[in-house]
């Protein structure tokens, strides 16, 4: 039985110089479709054609190539954090917190492969 229930959601999120570009680039390219650009935080995302599966782009002046972290959807961040936390499980620093919009938190598998938890605070998620 696993610690926490993560939601029905996952976004790959990637590292690159523009991210309206890259944006750009998956929905003329693959098909996707923009979800929005949040330039006030730095991110935005595209639908895949994948339910439930969505590519996020960070902007970074100096992206680094192949550094993908899934991120996945959960409803509280919080109480899922605590018990990872209590398993064992290494969170990396405190959690990021964008007002009105998202928190999130980084955390490590066992051969230190990145991951995050991500609890939306649009309202929007149902």
């Amino acid at each position: 039985m696993s610690l926490i229930s993560v939601d029905k959601t996952i976004t790959i999120a990637m590292s690159v110089q523009d991210r309206h570009a890259s944006a750009k680039w998956y929905e003329d390219k693959l098909g996707f479709e923009l979800a929005y650009h949040a330039d006030e935080a730095g991110w935005s995302e595209v639908l895949t054609n994948t339910p439930g599966v969505a590519i996020g782009f960070g902007e970074h002046t100096e992206p680094v190539p192949g550094n993908c972290v899934p991120v996945f959807g959960i409803a509280d961040l919080d109480s899922a954090r605590q018990k990872l936390e209590q398993a064992g499980v290494k969170f990396d620093g405190d959690t990021d917190v964008v007002e009105g919009m998202v928190k999130t938190a980084t955390f490590y598998d066992p051969d230190g492969n990145a991951l995050m938890l991500a609890e939306d605070l649009t309202g929007a998620a149902g």
